[in-house]
């Protein structure tokens, strides 16, 4: 009995430092397989984003990509390699439909580009804290402002909406406004473009978004801004990386922290929209 009792021991006691070796060298495995040491050892970040959302991500007059999501990149350089970092960052202008394959084929280590935390998506990929939070809104004719008063009003044959292919703004237009028709554009200037020509009734978008398309064309359209939706936006990583997951949440905490959060928002979200009204067409 005491024999027996000494190998149920030994098994016992085997099989737990088995176990324990076994976690060990899989944590230790999962933290050289992070994001952070590809990023780390290559010396460079890649940074995917489709480069038409204002104020997020957009080309200027001499075609660099420049925007809210762009300087944080540059700030995400620094916290990673030190002065300097943000020349080591490299940002991969990608088509909105193509930009979670190409981040899941390793084309770039992050998405930064004003993402909507969707289910659907997190069945793909993760996505961190949210940096931002939006809903979706409305840019209607100015000289419709009594017309149409909320997306009720526009719920009806006849009416056509604009949209982008792909987005959150057209699954709200197809679930809230289901008689109107809805016309999709590759990019989402085209569809305000469109309202602004007064050649549909109205342009459904994220708000920071609609703000600038209504600063943009201030004496043709008008924003309604009670939001339709609530909607977290996020970076996005492939799936299995704790370890960059977590460093991207305590970088955002401290961006949040000590005020460059704040200082970005007010340049892209307030000067920005105010200098769009300034150019107005």
């Amino acid at each position: 009995m005491k024999k027996l009792l000494f190998v149920l021991l030994s098994v016992i006691f085997i099989g737990s430092f088995s176990l324990g070796s076994a976690m060990a060298f899989t944590t230790e495995d999962a933290a050289k397989a992070s994001a952070l040491e590809e990023i780390l050892k290559r010396g460079q970040l890649l940074v995917g984003m489709e480069a038409g959302y204002q104020p997020f991500e957009m080309q200027d007059e001499k075609g660099n990509i420049v925007g809210f999501d762009v300087d944080i990149a540059y700030e995400m350089g620094k916290a990673i390699f030190g002065k300097g970092g943000e020349k080591k960052v490299k940002l991969i202008n990608t088509a909105w439909e193509g930009i979670i394959p190409a981040l899941m084929t390793h084309k770039f280590d992050i998405i930064m580009s004003g993402m909507t935390v969707l289910q659907s998506r997190n069945l793909k990929i993760n996505f961190c804290d949210p940096v931002y939070y939006i809903g979706q809104c409305l840019l209607i004719q100015r000289k419709d402002k009594v017309k149409y008063e909320n997306f009720r009003d526009l719920n009806r044959k006849g009416v056509i909406i604009t949209s982008k292919l792909g987005v959150t703004g057209a699954f709200t237009a197809e679930r809230l406004m289901p008689k109107a028709t809805l016309r999709l554009f590759k990019m989402e200037g085209e569809g305000a473009l469109q309202v602004a020509n007064g050649l549909v009734d109205a342009f459904i978008y994220d708000e920071p978004q609609v703000r600038v398309f209504a600063a943009m064309y201030r004496d043709k359209t008008v924003g309604i801004y009670e939001p339709l939706t609530y909607e977290p936006l996020a970076w996005a990583i492939r799936k299995g990386d704790p370890d960059f997951l977590n460093w991207l949440n305590n970088f955002l905490a401290q961006l949040r922290g000590d005020g460059r959060w704040d200082k970005l928002k007010e340049k892209w979200f307030v000067e920005y929209i105010i200098e769009m009204a300034g150019k107005q067409k």
